[in-house]
């Protein structure tokens, strides 16, 4: 191997005519270190396959997926936690000795664009910092159900799901209209129930859960997020150089924001569609962006509005409910003690503010 540094270019070509025997390990011993280092530094794996999906290329993705599994490989399945191993998926790994080139007979690609994109997604990983530990990464402690983990039930979010992808289904505004606004009277109505179970003195905690923020429009996207996170007592932190926010509350409230924001943005992205101009790309792009601000801003209003419904019906739950936000605060401080508030987004279109407004009201939750 060749000491020193090289460009991009000169990099490659040394790596490409020497022997794959002395390249191979070398490489993937390298890729391996730096998907441990972000695995046992916060990163969990659909957040790294995110990150790296991001660029575009799909083979770091495949790479990235099988780092995965060897970073299970050492462990009993028993000793892993079960939310790392649902998001693992099973990729093929193979030997370490021939991994490289049999990967590249079952990728279909040459050597050289195998080389470059393990090389590129090395220095990706390299540069990426490490994040708050939510799930334990293999190999630091046995799987288990988490202290403080709330009781969700699952049925409970089955009717949810159902009820959010026939509003996503429908035609008719007036429907998806009934369903969404189904759907949020059952989530808020569980969580008042979990509220008044268990109550501030209960040993159930507030966590956290990272959301991945797809672009573009990744800052409209996180606003409305964060509308259906506070409806639903929780908080988030939008960290736009990784993607993605991290919300903060209790479990059963996070399932159904995670639940209800996916399903809003289907809706807002399928009105958007509908509604936008046929012609010029500025225009066009002026739209889409003011026409999300105003869906996320009126959907807030919904929401918040279908959630004191449920309240106030409910004796002596507003003391619980101040009680449990005070957690919540705290866990987010001190996962994040210092936060910069970010600028809202312009609205550089009236026609795209109206139509999401519109929107919203067509998906409106009552």
């Amino acid at each position: 191997m060749v000491a020193g540094t090289l460009d991009w270019e000169t990099g490659l070509d040394v790596l490409t005519v020497t022997p794959a025997a002395e390249v191979d390990p070398v490489l993937l011993a390298a890729l391996r270190e730096a998907a441990d280092r972000l695995f046992r530094g916060g990163w969990q794996p659909t957040e790294l396959l995110r990150v790296v999906a991001r660029q575009g290329d799909p083979v770091r993705g495949k790479l990235v997926a099988d780092a995965v599994a060897a970073q299970l490989r050492p462990f009993p399945r028993d000793r892993v936690d079960p939310r790392w191993l649902a998001q693992a998926g099973k990729p093929w790994w193979g030997s370490d000795d021939s991994y490289l080139s049999e990967a590249a007979g079952r990728w279909r690609i040459d050597r050289v664009a195998l080389l470059d994109a393990v090389v590129a997604l090395i220095r990706t990983l390299t540069a990426l910092p490490p994040i708050e530990v939510l799930i334990p990464p293999p190999g630091s402690r046995p799987a288990g159900t988490r202290r403080g983990a709330s009781r969700v039930d699952e049925r409970l979010l089955d009717r949810v799901r159902a009820l959010l992808a026939k509003a996503e289904s429908t035609e008719f505004p007036a429907e998806a209209e009934a369903y969404s606004g189904k759907a949020q009277e059952l989530i808020a109505r569980h969580s008042i129930e979990e509220a008044l179970a268990g109550g501030p003195a209960a040993d159930v905690v507030p966590f956290a859960r990272r959301v991945g923020v797809d672009h573009p429009y990744e800052n409209e996207k996180a606003a409305l997020l964060d509308a259906v996170a506070r409806a639903n007592h929780c908080h988030t932190v939008w960290s736009p150089e990784l993607g993605f926010s991290t919300v903060f509350g209790f479990d059963a409230d996070i399932d159904g924001v995670e639940l209800l924001y996916t399903s809003l943005l289907v809706q807002a992205n399928r009105a958007m569609a509908r509604d936008e101009p046929a012609k010029g790309k500025a225009r066009i792009k002026a739209f889409r962006r003011s026409f999300l601000v105003a869906y996320a801003v009126r959907i807030g209003e919904r929401l918040a509005q279908a959630t004191r419904h449920e309240i106030a019906g409910v004796r002596d739950l507003l003391p619980v409910l101040r009680g449990r936000d005070l957690q919540v605060r705290e866990t987010m401080q001190k996962a994040f003690p210092r936060t910069v508030r970010s600028r809202g987004s312009r609205v550089d279109s009236r026609e795209g503010w109206e139509s999401g407004r519109a929107a919203a009201d067509e998906a409106k939750l009552r």
